[in-house]
């Protein structure tokens, strides 16, 4: 024992003592250090109880916390139960200071789990009737902007090469719907990759223009934006639509921006597009009455934020082809509309997804060869730009150097990754779209967004490294025209669940599906950053194990918020008065 010299008069000669510890060889003797000191009546008081772990800091012991937490719960002022007894009975909820003790200091395993299942109820309870009074709060909130679709909208639509599937046409509605309202609208627009997301944002913004109004446009990456720009313009052409499209990037010439910042502000501009640039403090709009963000998860909840606010309680459009899980869906996005767009275009080929061992790659290589020699175009992903030694993985710049070694002159091979400067990668992603470069090696900095119709083929070395998720969002990569795409999946898995990861991606394309499955397999944490999408952590629940918990808990909420005066139901009251003072606090 260290620093405890009491302990000299506390071991008595000839006591039977237990002592409990961690056991460990020191110098070829085992050892006991700091154990815990019981006489055998006090062990077999303690002997069969659950006793309770938990997490440390240093200078605090697991004993000390246990010590704190009892006299906690003893000197406690108790709680007013502020849920009605027959919701309590209905759903098999424990009273609350009963729940709070035993979550803590449970006799046996039945008993923790009654404690607990009161405490995950109320964090999903609170969380949603929060985000339910949001929602409605939001609803009430009136604009100026009463957008609908005219003459040039509707000619655009009829122009286009194909006819909108059925998801489509109901998510137009259901924007179009929300446009005419004169309340601000706050909709996501979730959709697989490739499902037709961007041509509903244009119908809207075009609709927005038409009324008079600017529409504004952000996407995470300079490509993407030049991209949408150039589609948008040649599409107004095309259909003889006289309406201003302004780009906005970073990248950008001080005159460039000059000339954008004065179109925007003057009105000359209608639709302007661009990334975060939008927000900047020298870009002035005039009558923003639509913002909407493509990929709204890669912006911060700050980014979105300032560019609704650029414009008077503007309509706000967020669109996502990370397929949510319903579970988190209830929770990330429970304050806002969502539209689901679960239908792929007509004629759009299934990608052929193939697993391979790296012992098979030069297989797969040779099978390459053939499809350059048709005239399509390839990338390779790595999930490393320079060696590891923690991790033995092909990294993109050796992957690099091989590829070009094997092609010879058969093939261009380029590389692209994250730690180039931003004109460097869209030089790079250009060169590729204009078939200069036949092989693209990359880090995942493509996952989003980009349209290169000749690309066929998506390589994806140590693909067991990547979630489900972010696997699916590379694979829609290609795929992106009429020709037969293909994915193939180099791994050699060392845990089931990586091995069950490729054997899912090689049975479904369907992202929701593959969504459902990352749920399970990850946790919601890990399915794209947890801080920026707003999904909340909490601290007792877990979304994937407590499904039928806050599947309970949203219906109760749902039905006590549309009830109207709830909070002077007398079932209510106590609840109401709790919410109340926990919102103060908050």
């Amino acid at each position: 024992w260290y620093n405890m010299p009491y302990l000299r008069n506390v071991l008595q000669m000839g006591q039977i003592l237990i002592f409990r510890g961690r056991v460990v060889k020191k110098n070829g003797r085992l050892t006991m250090e700091q154990p815990e000191v019981f006489t055998p009546e006090q062990y077999r008081g303690i002997m069969h109880s659950m006793q309770p772990v938990y997490g440390q800091t240093r200078g605090l012991s697991n004993k000390t916390i246990v010590k704190a937490e009892k006299q906690a719960l003893e000197n406690r002022q108790m709680k007013r139960e502020y849920m009605p007894a027959f919701l309590r009975r209905k759903y098999e909820l424990a009273e609350i200071n009963y729940a709070l003790e035993h979550i803590h200091f449970p006799r046996d395993q039945k008993e923790l789990l009654f404690a607990r299942k009161r405490l995950v109820f109320d964090e999903f309870f609170m969380f949603l009737v929060g985000v339910r009074r949001l929602k409605e709060s939001r609803e009430g909130k009136k604009t100026e902007f009463v957008i609908r679709p005219g003459e040039e909208t509707g000619r655009l639509k009829e122009s286009l090469p194909y006819a909108l599937t059925s998801a489509q046409e109901r998510t137009l509605q259901e924007v179009f719907s929300d446009l005419e309202k004169g309340c601000v609208m706050n909709r996501l627009v979730q959709g697989d990759v490739g499902s037709g997301k961007t041509v509903i944002a244009i119908l809207a913004l075009l609709a927005a223009a038409e009324n008079g109004y600017q529409g504004a446009l952000m996407v995470p990456t300079e490509v993407l934006a030049r991209q949408h720009f150039e589609s948008i313009t040649k599409m107004f052409e095309t259909s003889g639509i006289d309406k201003k499209v302004v780009l906005i990037t970073g990248s950008m010439t001080a005159k460039e921006k000059r000339i954008a910042y004065e179109k925007t502000a003057s009105h000359e501009a209608d639709i302007i597009i661009g990334t975060h640039a939008l927000i900047q403090e020298k870009v002035i709009y005039d009558k923003l009455a639509l913002v909407i963000t493509d990929e709204q998860h890669r912006f911060g909840v700050s980014q979105r934020r300032i560019l609704r606010e650029k414009g008077q309680n503007p309509d706000v459009l967020m669109m996502t082809a990370t397929p949510i899980p319903r579970t988190l869906a209830i929770t990330a996005f429970g304050d806002m509309d969502v539209s689901i767009i679960d239908q792929m275009p007509a004629g759009r080929k299934e990608i052929i997804t193939r697993w391979v061992k790296h012992e098979q790659l030069e297989v797969v290589l040779d099978w390459l060869v053939k499809e350059l020699g048709k005239g399509s175009q390839a990338y390779f992903i790595s999930p490393l730009i320079e060696e590891s030694e923690a991790l033995d993985l092909k990294n993109a710049l050796a992957l690099q150097e091989e590829l070009e070694a094997f092609f010879g002159q058969r093939a261009r091979v380029s590389l692209l990754h994250g730690k180039m400067k931003s004109e460097e990668k869209d030089a790079i992603m250009q060169a590729f779209k204009e078939h200069q470069v036949d092989v693209l090696v990359s880090t995942t900095v493509i996952e989003v967004g980009v349209n290169v119709p000749n690309a066929t083929v998506m390589v994806i070395m140590d693909a067991d490294r990547f979630g489900l998720s972010q696997l699916h969002q590379l694979r829609g990569r290609v795929g992106r025209g009429n020709k037969q795409s293909y994915a193939i999946l180099v791994a050699n898995p060392k845990t089931d669940s990586g091995k069950q990861r490729m054997k899912i991606m090689t049975e479904t394309t369907n992202g929701f599906v593959l969504a459902e499955e990352d749920l399970k397999m990850r946790g919601s944490g890990e399915i794209f950053g947890t801080r920026q999408s707003g999904i909340p952590e909490f601290q007792v629940a877990d979304l994937v194990e407590d499904y039928p918990i806050l599947e309970e808990a949203r219906k109760v909420a749902s039905q006590i918020v549309a009830t109207p005066d709830w909070r002077e139901h007398p079932d209510w009251h106590l609840l109401s008065l709790y919410l109340e003072k926990k919102e103060h606090l908050d």
